[in-house]
């Protein structure tokens, strides 16, 4: 029986240094709470109240909403948004980052966008010039937080439409076709690409060139994942200057997916064991 995904799954995470956090919620319907952190003015909880709630009114929306504004740790880096609700059914996400009194309003744009493109069947545009990849070649950066996911048991198809879905850039599952563990992420050009551990055969598809996903194109890698430790890993990604990394961990066998964080740190994704 497969696992369904509910967002990236349930996680158990070693969370990044604690900052304070606050939370309110609005006595209307449909309910919306915001949660902060670090600093960051009531205004910017009043403006994500507002903007939110109009995009929801607008697409006749009563789902409960969940918002988060992170306020940056250091002067001069961008205000981190996430919103996210459950869409018939399937958990949606969208997050983004902006200047502190103007990343909330992007954020409303980004769901109000992601909304019109589920209503009309549409896949999210790749290159995406709201979200561009963090490629920056930089010093090895630490693992400051760890998320151990139940995976998504499944087909490409449904892997690259929680991808879409939940505004990532790169997502972890258990192919079902190889029982390989895998990763769906966004390629310039093409669409969305496939990794996974080994195999490096197309994904199924009645069609001849590569497999359409809905408004998606996917394409199969050639190569199979790297074999690394996590040290390694982050030393590749980090010098290389990659948004995220598929490797096969040496000291357990599974996938895993490393990534940037807008911070500049890393965040480590692996399988967490069922039961």
């Amino acid at each position: 029986m497969r696992r369904r995904p509910v967002a990236a799954g349930r996680i158990r995470s070693t969370p990044a240094p604690e900052r304070a956090v606050q939370q309110w919620t609005t006595a209307g319907d449909p309910v919306l709470a915001v949660t902060t952190s670090g600093e960051v003015e009531p205004a910017e909880v009043t403006r994500a109240v507002r903007a939110i709630g109009r995009v929801l009114r607008r697409h006749r929306l009563d789902a409960t909403t969940r918002v988060r504004v992170t306020a940056p740790a250091r002067p001069g880096e961008p205000t981190l948004v996430q919103a996210n609700l459950c869409l018939r059914d399937l958990p949606t996400r969208v997050q983004v980052t902006g200047p502190r009194g103007f990343a909330v309003t992007f954020a409303a744009e980004r769901l109000d966008r992601r909304l019109a493109r589920a209503a009309a069947g549409e896949a999210r545009a790749w290159p995406d010039p709201a979200r561009p990849p963090l490629t920056a070649v930089t010093a090895v950066r630490p693992i400051v937080r760890g998320k151990q996911c139940l995976l998504l048991d499944g087909t490409v198809a449904e892997a690259a439409a929680v991808l879409d879905a939940m505004d990532y850039e790169a997502y972890l599952f258990v192919d079902a076709e190889t029982g390989e563990d895998a990763v769906v992420h966004w390629v310039d050009g093409v669409g969305a690409g496939l990794i996974r551990q080994r195999s490096t055969r197309p994904a199924p598809s009645p069609m001849t060139g590569p497999l359409q996903v809905g408004a998606l194109t996917v394409r199969t890698s050639t190569e199979p994942a790297p074999v690394l430790a996590k040290a390694a890993a982050a030393h590749r990604l980090c010098r290389a200057g990659l948004p995220f990394l598929f490797f096969t961990d040496t000291a357990t066998g599974r996938g895993a997916l490393l990534y940037r964080r807008y911070d500049g740190d890393l965040t480590l994704v692996t399988p967490a064991a069922a039961g």
